[in-house]
């Protein structure tokens, strides 16, 4: 008996090769990778093994095991290749990678011997060996030639292209290598979108739909240094990376390049369909976006699928079509909208050789872009004889008129794209989609959009009490002597948290960690319950402090947008006035702009604040319920969240308007040197006064220093305000001089003449001469063009008269 035991023990001993008891970068014949090893790249940067992807958010228990690379020295876990992408595998106890007795890479059961992943290299003989090297590029080599790679990773990515990796085809072999996206944010699977070279053969890289040739973005043609769209960048921690591009009898690709190698950079293909490109920012503990293409979510074709309205401007970015619902609602949970909505009620159309009988009707979607799909119909020259001939087409599903005609669009409604044109906006782009529908799903949408009606004008005529319902809600929570558990209020959909002021103590360690402060009062940094950070803002003050608690939580706390600061929750103390906000990593924007030890912002992350900061505003003045003028905008007041999204804040001095009005007569407010002309004449202010400070911004993000610092400088133009300065340049074409010298010339002039227009004409005297911020977004989204703007007359009038004693 022992002698059988000793046989047994010694039997599965020599079928079970052994394991890595150390890290190592390479896996010899007879060795193999079970689950929990590793291999590990000589530089400790990159490793080698078999991780799980698992929801534990969605509602259904999805998870699987992989062969991947990934980014060994950093916590934050993010996959650079996935092996067996589209065969995960379930079961682990016999999992192992090893090199097989024919000389290839393997994914096997150890007891079954079953294959899952093969390199299939062509491997004419025996001694090979795989090894993990220190750009992240897993090879298969000859044991005794290390120049003869038999198979290598770079030439097969998945969503991930690591600094050195070619994207591009091998004329020789045929081999195309290409960025395929995952499905979703847990399974790897090839998906819909691809990142390749132009296979019509010009020297550029699209991004299109693998399942059409139609590309929804192109990096422009190679013009000997740089791509038109893709030029290089230089991200925010001052890690920078430059593109080359190789043309020859074998290869045609791209390369990335990292000017430091410590760098630690990965671009991805996202299941969104944008390109992105991330850096690790080890201040932060997180991957900082560098960069994304195309810049709006809404451009990437078909991403929210059929029946589905797209808006850069809301989060998530999809919603339903009224009378539609979610496909796959666990797909849609993981972040694939590709599926799209279907219909609640099938159409009922029936064809009878020459006529056609149906009892579908229309529902109207306003302002939105329309698919490039639609069909003109000539014949058709009023709408109702546009509408009579989509329904006497049984495929027809939906119809737009305008002055150009009848356009009518067959089968699934894919790309369409919400646009602001709500307010003041006028946007020639916007058009009225007519969607076809059952007549019961047509009822039902009426009933709804009546209930909604309903609810603005009641909305609109409760406002003064709503705000006054939470006035009372604050004065009693002040009153409360007894303490009781944090509640959750509601306001205009909004959900704001009613604090203890003991929670607060305890969040922010007694109030010791301070971010910074001003005539408002101080704000501290402190951490939920849930380890969620906030900033606390503890005003100032009584009556000063009462007005400005008050202003914001009825501003800001009804209101919910992608590019305003969020409100968490407030606090009543006796006379102390407390409001929590989300806390915002990379602070406000005046830091990162006029401080000379702190982060130089690259010029992409710089248009990306301008555009979102536009976006927001535009949102306050046209889409809110009441408008909101805020009334105090300048860098200080722009925060920036881990990923350098610009959020608006501080609306203590914000001012609310009721739809009906379009004009406020109110005290001064404001910052000097962001001013508007109508605070000065104590005239009544609107929504312009806001565009007026956004100017003053943006050209300060150009310069990189404040405008008032600016004046009086050295050089050919003493003693000449930086505003006005600008707009001489701009007129005589020469823009360069005005950019941040930090930049050191690694920007988008064409951009820079552009935020140069908007803000020139942002601060024109005339109130009725500037543009809304909705058409601020559309000049800078490229939607609309803009002419060349005039000098501000007023502006520098004012500026040479105060300038005019300079030495």
């Amino acid at each position: 008996m022992p002698l059988l035991i000793v046989f047994t023990s010694l039997f599965f001993y020599l079928s079970a090769p052994p394991s890595f008891a150390a890290a190592t970068d390479t896996i010899l014949p007879g060795q193999a990778l079970a689950v929990g090893d590793k291999l590990v790249s000589e530089n400790g940067r990159y490793a080698l093994g078999f991780f799980e992807t698992s929801s534990t958010k969605s509602s259904q228990s999805t998870s699987g095991w992989y062969l991947g690379i990934w980014f060994n020295t950093v916590p934050k876990f993010a996959s650079a290749w996935v092996a067996n992408r589209e065969k995960p595998v379930k079961n682990t106890a016999s999992l192992q990678l090893t090199i097989s007795s024919d000389g290839n890479l393997v994914i096997q059961d150890r007891s079954t011997q079953s294959i899952f992943w093969s390199t299939q290299a062509n491997v004419k003989r025996n001694g090979t060996i795989a090894m993990l090297l220190s750009n992240g590029n897993l090879i298969l080599r000859n044991s005794s030639n290390s120049s003869h790679i038999l198979w290598q990773s770079f030439d097969h990515p998945t969503d991930t292209l690591l600094p050195g990796a070619k994207l591009g085809f091998d004329r020789l072999t045929g081999l195309n290598r290409r960025l395929v996206s995952w499905k979703n944010r847990i399974n790897p699977a090839r998906s819909a979108y691809c990142d390749a070279l132009d296979p019509s053969g010009a020297d550029q890289f699209l991004l299109t739909r693998l399942d059409s040739s139609m590309s929804y973005w192109s990096s422009g043609v190679w013009n000997g240094e740089s791509f038109a769209s893709a030029p290089g960048y230089k991200s925010p921690n001052r890690a920078s990376y430059n593109l080359t591009f190789v043309d020859n009898e074998r290869e045609k690709y791209v390369v990335e390049s990292l000017a430091d190698e410590n760098a630690v950079f990965r671009h991805v293909l996202d299941a969104s369909g944008q390109a992105k490109g991330y850096i690790w920012y080890e201040g932060l503990k997180d991957w900082i976006l560098a960069y994304n293409q195309p810049k709006a979510q809404c451009d990437v074709y078909a991403v929210c699928g059929p029946f589905t309205i797209c808006n850069d401007d809301a989060l998530p970015n999809c919603i339903c079509m009224d009378g539609f619902t979610i496909t796959s609602p666990l797909d849609w949970e993981l972040e694939d909208r590709t599926a799209g909505c279907s219909r609640k009620t099938p159409l009922h159309c029936i064809t009878n050789k020459n006529t056609t009988y149906s009892t579908d009707q229309f529902a109207s979607l306003p302002c939105v872009r329309l698919p490039k799909n639609a069909s003109k119909v000539r014949i058709a020259t009023r709408a109702e004889e546009c509408a009579q001939i989509c329904l006497n087409n049984c495929s027809c599903t939906a119809y737009s008129f305008r002055d150009e005609g009848c356009y009518i669009l067959h089968h699934e409604l894919i790309n369409i794209a919400q646009l602001q044109c709500g307010g003041t906006t006028k946007n020639s782009d916007g058009e009225t989609l007519h969607f076809r529908l059952s007549a019961q799903d047509v009822q039902s949408s009426n009933t709804n959009n009546r209930r909604r009606t309903v609810g603005v004008v009641v909305g609109t005529s409760l406002s003064a009490l709503a705000l006054f319902g939470l006035g009372f809600l604050l004065m009693i929570w002040r009153n409360k002597r007894k303490r009781s558990p944090r509640k959750i209020y509601s306001s205009n959909g909004g959900r704001i948290v009613a604090f203890e002021y003991s929670d607060l103590q305890r969040a922010t360690k007694y109030f010791t960690d301070k971010l910074g402060g001003g005539s408002f009062g101080s704000v501290f940094k402190g951490f939920l319950s849930d380890s969620h950070a906030i900033a606390v803002k503890m005003l100032d003050g009584a009556y000063q402090g009462e007005k400005q608690f008050r202003a914001e939580v009825s501003s800001v706390g009804a209101i919910q947008h992608i590019n305003l600061v969020k409100l968490v929750g407030f606090c009543c103390h006796g006379p102390k006035r407390l409001l929590v906000y989300e806390h915002m990593p990379n602070r406000s924007l005046d830091i990162h702009l006029f401080k000379d030890n702190s982060t130089i912002l690259n010029w992409t992350t710089r248009y990306q604040i301008a555009l979102g900061v536009a976006r927001g505003l535009a949102y306050m003045h046209e889409s809110c319920r009441d408008y909101i003028i805020h009334c105090d905008i300048k860098p200080e007041n722009i925060l920036l969240d881990a990923l350098f999204v610009p959020k608006i804040a501080d609306f203590g001095m914000a001012k609310i308007l009721g739809r009906d009005f379009s004009r406020a007569v109110t005290t001064a407010r404001g910052t000097i040197g962001y001013l508007a002309p109508e605070w000065i004449y104590g005239v009544a202010i609107t929504t312009k006064v806001d565009v007026y400070s956004y100017g003053m911004v943006l050209l300060e993000i150009i310069s990189g220093r404040r405008n008032s610092d600016a004046s009086c400088s050295s050089g050919g133009d003493l003693g000449v305000f930086f505003p006005v300065h600008a707009a001489r340049k701009l007129l005589e074409g020469d823009i360069e001089s005005l950019v941040d010298y930090k930049l050191q010339g690694d920007v988008n002039l064409a951009e820079v003449e552009l935020v140069c227009k908007v803000a020139c004409w942002c601060i024109q005297d005339d109130e009725f001469d500037r543009p809304t911020m909705g058409e601020v977004v559309q000049i800078l989204e490229g939607q609309v063009e803009t002419r060349m703007p005039p000098m501000p007359r007023l502006l520098q009038a004012v500026a040479g008269s105060s300038c005019s004693t300079c030495s």
